[in-house]
């Protein structure tokens, strides 16, 4: 709840400090003495838009500061530790401050951090409902409407649930989207990587023939000085008649042999030449082998070509080097099966979709259900209401239209609430028949029947009862009072009957002090309130008769 409210500099207020209990708090005060400033003030606190005529005259800041008392798990707590705003040495405390220099600029904290404007508003929306002279006209909107059986049907957790299932829906709806759209984009594409796989698919290139062909080719095209070179190396290793490596070699370890006899140190030379003789020997076989296998053979080094000419003319066409279209054609393959795949992934994701649309319908219709019980019963109450608030021969009616094919992520209702002023006229929306005061008055009975409900702790009516005197008014208090023993209810009204009914007493005098209007707000004691309600019923001159009224009026209370 508001537990305390600093006001500084703000329009006609200098300073104002006030502290507030629970219960219901009544604000009473002559037309323009400024009875609705301290809400405006509060207003900034919760976000409202800021101006630079919103300052005491000749100021340069203005400074509003309010504070609540939390509870534990509230709402408003919850925000804070989620937000990581709460004050560690106050958990259960929440200080909201506004701060208005003369150039139309603000700043604005929670808890001493500084915070935007839209923050405070989203903290606030958890801490004050505020309902003006003009929120009846709100009535008139069907969101409202249905804003307020939600309220009284306490749906929060079915709403919440009905979002997820929205939500959820909505998105996989844009992924179906997306997915035939990529479908789409990717049938071109199969097209071409189709047309490209079944090409390379028919040339079958393997991982290293392109290398081995180049091999094959280049020893082809060379056989005949492959053959000649052949010889020239093994008549120097051998077949020379005259000097040959391999004859040279073994004269010289012949002669090694007899001076190892001699000279031991000639062992590893022996070893050496041994070994060398026995390499020449492997050597002159191994050509022999590979100069006996040469063989010109146009034919094969005519295929060898061609295949290598469509190798790069493949290659060209990919823009890459012939050896690298074994890969390119193992990636295409690999990208076709990928967008294949991808296809064939439509009919799981339209059961995704179908699963989340009906698990959307489902919530819609326990919401539905939940809200035509809720309609029954507030249509009661209100009626029972506005006919103790002079409309006795009034019914009001809540219309629940279930459309599935309109469903959003407030269910697939739409409600419309609905009033027969007078007995053989057909019941007509609001917005055709209620007049300003029927209005008022049908809006006071929807607060005090669903403003109980919300998990707000501090209500606010800012002249709600404008319209209204007498009996009705009376009632009026009568309602306002019981709410605030279940919240915090904060009224600005003018009517006794209605002053009467608040725990709490709070006037707002405007005066003239050197030249500058002020305006001040003070508790009053049960002495002054008498006299406030006085001078409600009785005007400027207080007399005895009024006095004694006020008292009656306060003892009835009691």
């Amino acid at each position: 709840m508001l537990s305390q409210l600093t006001i500084n500099n703000f329009a006609i207020v200098k300073q104002l400090n006030i502290e507030l209990a629970q219960g219901m708090s009544v604000i009473t005060g002559e037309t323009g003495a400024g009875k609705s400033i301290a809400i405006d003030a509060l207003g900034l606190c919760l976000g409202q838009r800021s101006e630079a005529g919103m300052l005491r005259e000749g100021q340069e800041r203005a400074d509003i500061c309010a504070t609540f008392t939390l509870e534990a798990g509230s709402p408003a707590a919850i925000w804070l530790q989620q937000q990581e705003l709460q004050d560690a040495d106050a958990p259960t405390e929440c200080i909201l401050r506004r701060i208005i220099n003369n150039d139309g600029r603000s700043k604005a904290f929670i808890n001493g951090t500084p915070v935007s404007a839209a923050q405070l508003k989203e903290l606030g929306q958890n801490l004050i409902q505020v309902s003006g002279q003009h929120s009846s006209q709100l009535l008139l909107k069907n969101e409202f409407q249905l804003q307020l059986l939600d309220s009284f049907c306490l749906n929060s957790d079915l709403s919440r649930r009905m979002q997820s299932a929205y939500r959820n829906w909505k998105t996989l709806q844009q992924q179906v989207k997306a997915f035939h759209q990529q479908c789409e984009e990717n049938e071109a594409r199969k097209q071409l990587l189709q047309y490209q796989v079944d090409e390379l698919d028919e040339f079958n290139l393997q991982a290293t023939e392109y290398e081995e062909l180049e091999e094959i080719q280049h020893r082809l095209s060379n056989c005949e000085q492959l053959t000649m070179l052949s010889q020239s190396a093994l008549q120097i290793l051998s077949d020379n008649e005259t000097v040959n490596a391999e004859s040279l070699l073994y004269r010289s370890t012949k002669y090694i042999d007899e001076l190892n006899e001699l000279d031991p140190r000639y062992a590893n030379i022996q070893n050496l030449l041994q070994d060398a003789l026995i390499q020449v020997q492997e050597a002159k076989s191994e050509i022999e082998h590979l100069a006996g296998n040469i063989e010109q053979d146009p034919l094969q080094l005519q295929e060898v070509e061609q295949r290598m000419g469509q190798a790069l003319q493949l290659a060209r066409k990919h823009n890459i080097k012939p050896d690298q279209l074994y890969a390119l054609h193992q990636t295409l393959k690999q990208e076709l099966a990928n967008l294949t795949e991808f296809s064939a992934n439509e009919e799981e994701l339209l059961a995704q979709e179908s699963q989340a649309h009906n698990t959307m319908l489902q919530a819609a219709t326990q919401l539905n259900e939940s809200r035509r019980a809720g309609a029954e019963k507030l249509s009661s109450r209100v009626t029972g209401l506005i006919k103790q608030l002079a409309m006795e021969n009034a019914e009001f009616f809540i219309e629940v239209n279930h459309a599935p094919d309109k469903v959003g992520a407030k269910g697939a209702d739409s409600i419309v609430f609905y009033l027969q002023s007078n007995p053989g006229q057909s019941p007509q929306p609001l917005n055709k028949t209620a007049s300003g005061g029927e209005l008022s008055r049908i809006a006071l009975a929807l607060q005090s029947l669903t403003s109980d409900k919300s998990a707000v702790p501090t209500l606010i009516f800012d002249e709600i009862d404008v319209g209204i005197s007498g009996a009705t008014a009376s009632v009026v208090g009568k309602l306002l009072r019981k709410l605030g023993e279940k919240c915090q209810v904060i009224c600005v009204t003018h009517l006794p009957q209605v002053a009467c009914q608040g725990h709490h007493h709070f006037r707002v005098e405007k005066s003239l002090i050197d030249g500058k209007t002020e305006t001040k707000m003070t508790a009053l004691s049960s002495t002054q309130r008498v006299k406030a309600l006085a001078g409600l019923l009785g005007g400027s001159k207080i007399t005895d008769s009024a006095l004694a009224n006020a008292r009656e009026l306060l003892a009835a209370v009691a």
